[in-house]
């Protein structure tokens, strides 16, 4: 093979490319080259879709209702209520959308293609198959394409395959759209764009049909659940009332201000508040919220399917550890930053230990075309140093100034290269020839170690040799890609590539890989805690796989190759249970999804990590797609429910626990508002019984309803998290959302706040009081004592709003019966100190029981 002076270019001779004449004939034809977006949502849509939520279908019929019997102000309140909780939805679900457009396309804006005979450059969405495209390092590959000359032309396919090293292509190979020129430069002839390309194939398995959330279902199912129920007890009352022979007009409007204070209309509002203040509180946490149920759906997580690079990884190459046959060197640090510990079994190295490993590693930058670039100040890598070339050259870079050898163009400065032989796949490795200061050459040469570690290249011994391969195999098992380097000194240049080629003295091995990120394996042990399975799906090789999964707690230390599935096993059927393993290797976007769709078959709520355009389908398909905002891809994060501002798994987690939070506000007041409602149907059902012929009237349910289910309901939405919300499994998919206790915990406060305010009324009765009002007043009073006992931390501090809510709707309360104004239209009487006395009474037992019932029926 002859050798390439390092000055000279690989001479490039490209064909003439299409005229422009041609060109817009078949743009004209083909369509631009872009994935056409997905319709936009117009605002009408968006607002039917909060209106067909069953809830809010059952307010609307109670509008309705008012209207008919001319109860206008009533009418007026429930449909601010629609109102307000459709313009949060819809507001939240715009504003995420718009962010997420706001950030950075995939696409390249621009390619360099040949008209005419001459290079030019065309917006991306222009070129057309057949145009001729011009590829140098750092380029967007435009579109699909056939390499037609290649000159150390390497492609990050991460996007793609979700292979996390670079591929290196020759002539008559293939380039995808999306992916990324790290080295070399090339010619490649387009053979498909836009929606015909690998990208565009990808993108159309995105059109899956959303559907509902685990939320969605249970309030769904609730609210038909209660219609069902509130009509059939309104109507016994409507019928009891008029057996006893009251009017009625009376009665009618009694039996609706019923069915509204037994329906919790409030619900949708506090659904709605809890879920922006959990979206505004995860975009604080660098999670951004596309669709504001997903918020509560991450509450629900089972299983967290997560990628490898750049999600448990740092998605940047680092050297972590260097053989040579005088000592083992471990390497630390961050990406591509060049600075780290260098060690040597815990300990600083010897000045002997460290030689050896500073003299590979010289070789090593000097055989070497890549850069590393300060921090720019610029997002998303504000301050950190960057690649320029091939990720692993980078590294080797980076670990040479961490071990000392100075800064790579001194030592290129110094050591001026005079001679190369470019990297090819074919060979495996890759010399230069540089010139010494004495005048004599210096050969350096890295490359795979099956190619390196042979008597033709290396002049040392063989024990040395053997030596040197087994432990190349070790590292190889161990998930890294090895690199031995080997130099050699001449008197003079040397001829040939033989020549340089031979006689080298072996200097040692380097390890390479792409590092799980610091808290990686703390958020996988969090996700353990909180019952969450997590599942590594990649596209990467089986020993990388299974040795990241190792390393980040995934996977036991015991666990081989054999015991990750791979894509192709997966193709031909051999996987018959896909949610047996645990890490998948080698899959492809299909296979993706079907992993996904597996989990779900069996019932389970996914949450699926990732950021290449191959993650997009199997992001739309689970349940909670989950992005990476900064590297992610343009097709990942439209897929995606949340995008990761941070590229952090660790938000994931913060997130899951956010939507807990939600969750477990919402059951709260259902348990409250229900208890509330039931509560009041039951007294206006046995008041009769003891003497009460009409307990309350309908301007009194309806004062009651709009205290407890306004303020004090709306504020339950930001209570704080349970402080064991991570420590406690995912409740069950199937589970009734009154489930795990929360249905015992209703019936029980009904039944006291029931009997706490009958027995203050029938009291009141012998006592010759205004009954009713102490019945107004004391179911008001039980209701706000049972939302202070529901709290979880009682005297926190975190949500001031409950406790003056709960004030606020307390003076209110005593408004009703002290204002004149108020004391017409409610028809209530001013009440004494034994009135006030027993209102006090059935508070304390509210607030007692709710106490009591949170740890009688513990969540299951």
């Amino acid at each position: 093979m002859a050798m390439t002076p390092a000055t000279a270019e690989v001479p490039v001779r490209p064909p003439d490319g299409l005229t422009d004449v041609e060109a817009e004939r078949r743009l004209a034809e083909h369509g631009r080259n872009e994935i056409p977006p997905a319709p936009a949502t117009p605002w009408y849509a968006r607002v039917l879709a909060q209106l067909r939520d069953p809830l809010i279908m059952v307010l609307l019929g109670a509008v309705v209702l008012t209207i008919a019997i001319g109860d206008h102000a009533d009418a007026v309140v429930i449909a601010v209520v629609i109102v307000v909780n459709t313009t949060v939805g819809v507001v939240q679900e715009t504003r995420a959308d718009h962010a997420v457009a706001a950030l950075s396309a995939m696409s390249a804006p621009k390619a360099r293609v040949l008209r005419d005979g001459a290079p030019r450059e065309v917006p991306a969405a222009a070129v057309v198959p057949g145009d001729v495209l011009l590829l140098a390092e750092g380029d967007i590959v435009a579109a699909d394409a056939d390499v037609t000359e290649a000159s150390a032309l390497m492609i990050d396919e991460s996007m793609l395959t979700g292979e996390s090293v670079p591929v290196d292509k020759e002539d008559d190979s293939t380039v995808g759209a999306g992916t990324v020129v790290v080295r070399g430069r090339g010619v490649a002839t387009v053979r498909a764009t836009g929606p015909d390309s690998a990208l565009g194939r990808i993108a159309a398995l995105l059109d899956t049909k959303r559907e509902p959330t685990p939320l969605q279902h249970r309030l769904a199912s609730l609210g038909r659940i209660l219609a069902i129920v509130t009509l059939a007890l309104c109507l016994v009352v409507f019928g009891l009332g008029l057996v006893q022979g009251l009017p009625l007009g009376i009665m009618a409007v009694t039996a609706i201000s019923l069915a509204v204070a037994a329906v919790p209309e409030s619900l949708p509002t506090v659904v709605t508040l809890a879920l922006a203040l959990g979206a505004r509180r995860m975009a604080v946490r660098h999670a951004l919220i596309r669709r504001l149920p997903a918020v509560e759906t991450l509450g629900s997580v089972t299983v967290l399917a997560t990628d490898k690079t750049g999600t448990l990884t740092e998605g940047r190459m680092v050297v972590q550890h260097v053989w040579t046959p005088r000592a083992a060197v471990d390497f630390f640090g961050v990406g591509y930053e060049p600075q780290g510990d260098v060690l040597v079994e815990g300990r600083q190295p010897t000045a002997a230990e460290l030689g050896p490993v500073q003299e590979l590693l010289t070789a090593a930058s000097l055989c070497n075309d890549a850069s590393l670039r300060p921090p720019q100040g610029e997002p998303p890598d504000e301050g950190r140093w960057t690649a320029v070339g091939d990720p692993m050259e980078a590294a080797l870079l980076s670990a040479a100034v961490k071990a000392g050898c100075g800064e790579p163009e001194l030592l290129r400065r110094t050591h001026p290269r005079t001679w190369e032989i470019p990297f090819d796949s074919g060979r495996k490795r890759m010399t230069t020839v540089h010139r010494m200061s004495s005048g004599g050459a210096l050969v350096c040469l890295k490359g795979a170690p099956e190619v390196v570690l042979d008597a033709a290249v290396l002049a040392d011994r063989g024990d040395l040799v053997a030596g040197a391969r087994q432990q190349a195999a070790i590292l190889a098992s161990r998930g890294y890609r090895v690199l031995a380097v080997a130099s050699a000194e001449h008197a003079g240049q040397p001829d040939t590539a033989e020549t340089a080629e031979a006689g080298l003295r072996l200097l040692g091995l380097v390890a390479v890989s792409d590092p799980p990120k610091p808290a990686a394996a703390a958020t996988l042990a969090a996700c353990h805690a909180a019952g969450i399975t997590p599942v590594l799906i990649t596209g990467d090789h089986p020993a990388t796989a299974r040795a990241i999964a190792v390393r980040v707690g995934l996977a036991g230390a015991d666990t081989d190759d054999q015991t990750v599935v791979n894509g192709p096993d997966l193709a031909a059927g051999r996987v018959a249970d896909l949610t047996a393993a645990r890490v998948f290797a080698r899959t492809d976007p299909q296979q993706k999804l079907d992993i996904v769709d597996a989990w779900r078959a069996k019932g389970a709520v996914t949450a699926m990590t990732g950021d290449g355009v191959n993650d997009g389908p199997a992001l739309r398909r689970a349940d909670i797609g989950v992005a990476m905002g900064q590297r992610g891809t343009e097709v990942a994060r439209q897929a995606a429910d949340l995008v990761l501002t941070d590229d952090d798994l660790s938000t994931v987690v913060a997130a899951v626990e956010e939507g807990r939070r939600v969750y477990d506000n919402i059951r709260r007041f259902l348990v409250y508002g229900l208890a509330g409602g039931a509560a009041e149907i039951l007294v206006m059902l046995i008041g009769p019984l003891l003497g009460l012929p009409l307990p309350l009237r309908a301007g009194q349910i309806l004062w009651i309803n709009l205290l407890t289910h306004g303020l004090t309901g709306v504020a339950m939405g930001a209570e704080p998290v349970d402080p064991q919300a991570m420590h406690r499994p995912p409740r069950p998919p199937g589970q009734h959302i009154l489930g795990a206790g929360a249905w015992q915990r209703l019936v029980v406060l009904a039944a006291v706040v029931t009997a706490a305010c009958l027995t203050a009324g029938t009291v009141a009765r012998a006592w010759d009081l205004p009954w009713q009002s102490v019945l107004f007043l004391s179911l008001l009073a039980a209701q706000l004592g049972v939302v202070l006992g529901l709290r979880t931390r009682l005297l926190t501090r975190e949500n001031l709003f409950l406790p003056l809510s709960v004030l606020a709707s307390a003076l209110l309360g005593a408004a009703a019966l002290y204002l004149p104004p108020l004391q017409s239209v409610l028809e209530t009487e001013p009440l004494g100190w034994p009135g006030l006395a027993l209102a006090s009474a059935a508070l304390v037992s509210g607030f007692a029981a709710a106490r009591l019932a949170r740890h009688a029926f513990r969540r299951s």
